[in-house]
């Protein structure tokens, strides 16, 4: 493994960082580092829990890992302001990933110091009078933290250095890999099973683990394990293994085992339910609500425990949440005009940046494609889930303090129309049933945006999306309820809690599970309709900026196919988690990756460029897994040839 320090264990593991933002678990006192010995007390196994928690602020919530898990796949591509971060993993030519990629590297990263953690508290805890529910919310971060590495990067090791699942405090600097059912039978089942078995229905804290979150993630991981014994695509594994289980048992068994587990947490569901709309889910005055089983948590109220200043100028980094910014384009520069003359002096930018979940602060990194918005999200209509995803229109805030513009009662925007404050300035059409009046480069709107007869604001159809201009990512976007300047802290990390977890996917895993041969009370197409029916009912519509109560749950599940198939609950699965981290682990778990991401469509990089061009991407099989990371075989001081069968082929 990575080389271990023997007074910081794992490197910075514990840097200051043995909390989370919230508040119940914050009472715990946090330090600023932690030694071994600080594991020889019981006060030190106590402290070191939180800690688990803390380390998924390095995963999600990251701009970075957002490139790890979607650019490449159908989902996004690199946007107009992207680098090497983003450029690699859209696998278009614009540069190769290999063992020094940056995204690629991070779970690698995050994962190992966490996981040396949890073996210390499940190693020296019970000497200590340790309550086995506190370990085993070591062991549900343990086996998490594995199931994350053996998804990336096939088998890995269970041997940090001093033993297998054992708490190192040796420097070393050799390591060697376990297959990949070693990794899920030795580790990832196990930790999991007892995790269920000790962890408390209720969460001990705001936000802490349980036997639900244990149940998702073990259902998750068989049924993850079930594809890839049957591999029915013949991807190539590493370490090379056959595809057997060490019990004997059939991927057909853990299909099965998926199911049962995805269905007791459905049947037990303990506090977690799902809410009444796909907009409840999202809306940032409801987070942290009852559908959000695990998250990655901030808080606005103190520098000291978000571990980052909510008011300043935001580090784009580690732990920020920050992975909304990546895929919201510019909107500042949409032009407007105090007057009908269009005078130079006249020229103002109606959309200021703000601290709300709409806007936020700009950084053109991703870009959906156009498949997304015109086939992912067909039904714009009946299902809210396009609406409560994407930012489609852009509204007037020129007259909030700090814009300059504040005794500007009007501003005229397309057709020389007047608009006020709040109304529509630039909006992205659902159709191409309309061609917009396009202008030649950036035009008078300065976005190259166009116009259709009578509006007032500027438009795009879906066709004319590019790298530089594209619907944002509401969902994931800005939300505060501090305010002081009427724009708020646009330009801070976001203090929103990131999800990891849902309730709602224990009905995907079922259903998946059941297309797969599991059997049982709910048929696929029965489990796929509760998530559809709830996309159906409206409460509110983000592109009229409108309260609107609507419930088209019949029209939904009317909708839905006789028999559902792996390809349709892809589809359903990303209408419902888009931008949410699982686009890449979808593919790679089911082995679509190369069928569902080989080419797609997207504007250029320019203003005013609105013709589509179709992008070919090179996808191999060997890209089913992530190279090892560069830092890695570094620290590993042993021969060349070792070092090169440690790397995961294709990437030597």
């Amino acid at each position: 493994m990575i080389k271990f320090n023997k007074k910081l264990i794992v490197g910075a593991v514990f840097l200051s960082l043995t909390f989370t933002g919230c508040n119940e678990i914050l009472d715990e006192e946090p330090r600023s580092i932690y030694t071994v010995d600080y594991f020889n007390t019981a006060d030190g196994i106590n402290q070191s829990i939180p800690s688990l928690y803390r380390h998924m602020r390095l995963l999600y919530g990251n701009g970075y890992f957002m490139s790890n898990c979607q650019n490449g796949t159908d989902e996004s591509t690199f946007a107009q302001s992207a680098d090497g971060n983003f450029r690699e993993l859209d696998m278009s030519g614009n540069g190769n990933i290999n063992a020094a990629t940056f995204p690629t590297s991070m779970v690698w990263g995050a994962t190992f110091p966490n996981i040396n953690t949890a073996n210390g508290i499940i190693e020296r805890g019970p000497g200590f009078g340790v309550a086995e529910a506190l370990i085993s919310e070591a062991r549900f971060f343990r086996a998490y933290d594995y199931f994350m590495l053996v998804q990336t990067y096939g088998g890995v090791p269970l041997d940090l250095g001093s033993g297998e699942l054992a708490f190192n405090i040796n420097p070393t600097t050799t390591s060697v890999r376990n297959t990949v059912p070693e990794v899920y039978t030795r580790a990832v089942f196990p930790d999991l099973k007892k995790a269920i078995d000790n962890l408390p229905v209720n969460p001990r804290v705001t936000g802490g683990v349980t036997k639900n979150v244990a149940r998702l993630f073990l259902a998750k991981a068989y049924l993850t394990y079930g594809w890839w014994l049957q591999n029915p695509n013949s991807i190539p594994t590493y370490p090379e293994t056959p595809r057997t289980d060490p019990d004997g048992r059939s991927a057909q068994y853990y299909f099965q085992q998926a199911y049962d587990i995805a269905m007791a947490g459905i049947t037990s569901p303990g506090p977690y339910g799902l809410e009444a709309t796909f907009y409840d889910v999202n809306e940032g005055s409801k987070d942290r609500n009852k559908e959000c089983m695990l998250y990655a948590d901030h808080t606005q109220s103190s520098t000291f425990y978000n571990e980052g200043d909510p008011t300043g100028f935001g580090s784009g980094w580690a732990p920020d949440n920050f992975a909304a910014w990546m895929q919201t384009w510019n909107y500042t520069a949409i032009k407007s005009s105090k007057t009908t003359a269009w005078a130079a002096s006249d020229i103002a930018s109606a959309v200021q940046r703000e601290a709300s979940q709409p806007l936020g602060r700009p950084w053109v990194r991703m870009a959906p494609t156009i498949g997304v918005i015109k086939n992912t999200f067909a039904d714009k209509t009946n299902d809210s889930r396009y609406d409560g995803t994407f930012v489609t229109t852009y509204r007037g805030n020129w007259q909030k303090n700090g814009t300059g513009l504040t005794s500007v009662p009007v501003l005229y925007n397309a057709n020389n129309l007047p608009v006020q404050p709040g109304g529509a300035i630039l909006s992205f059409l659902n159709d191409d049933s309309q061609m917009p009046n396009y202008p030649s480069g950036a035009g008078q709107n300065g976005v190259g945006a166009g116009t259709l007869p009578g509006r007032a604001d500027w438009v795009v159809a879906p066709n004319g999306i590019s790298r530089i201009v594209y619907p944002g990512l509401w969902k994931i976007g800005t939300y505060r309820t501090d305010d002081p300047n009427g724009l708020g802290y646009p330009n801070a990390g976001l203090t929103r809690p990131f999800n990891v977890a849902k309730f709602s996917e224990f009905y995907f895993i079922a259903a998946e599970a059941a297309v797969k041969g599991a059997s049982g009370a709910m048929s696929p197409r029965d489990l796929i309709n509760v998530i559809r029916a709830r996309a159906g009912k409206w409460r509110f519509n983000n592109n009229g900026n409108v309260p609107y109560v609507a419930d088209n749950s019949a029209q939904m599940t009317a909708a839905t196919p006789a028999t559902i198939t792996i390809d349709y609950i892809l589809a359903e699965r990303s209408r419902e988690y888009y931008g949410e981290f699982y686009r890449w682990y979808d593919l790679v778990r089911t082995q679509k990756w190369i069928d569902y991401s080989k080419t797609y469509q997207i504007g250029g990089s320019s203003y005013g460029d609105h013709t589509p061009q179709t992008v070919t991407r090179t996808i191999q099989p060997f890209h089913y897994l992530r190279p090892i990371p560069q830092g890695q075989l570094d620290a590993m001081q042993v021969s060349a040839d070792i070092k090169a069968k440690y790397q995961n082929p294709g990437y030597n």
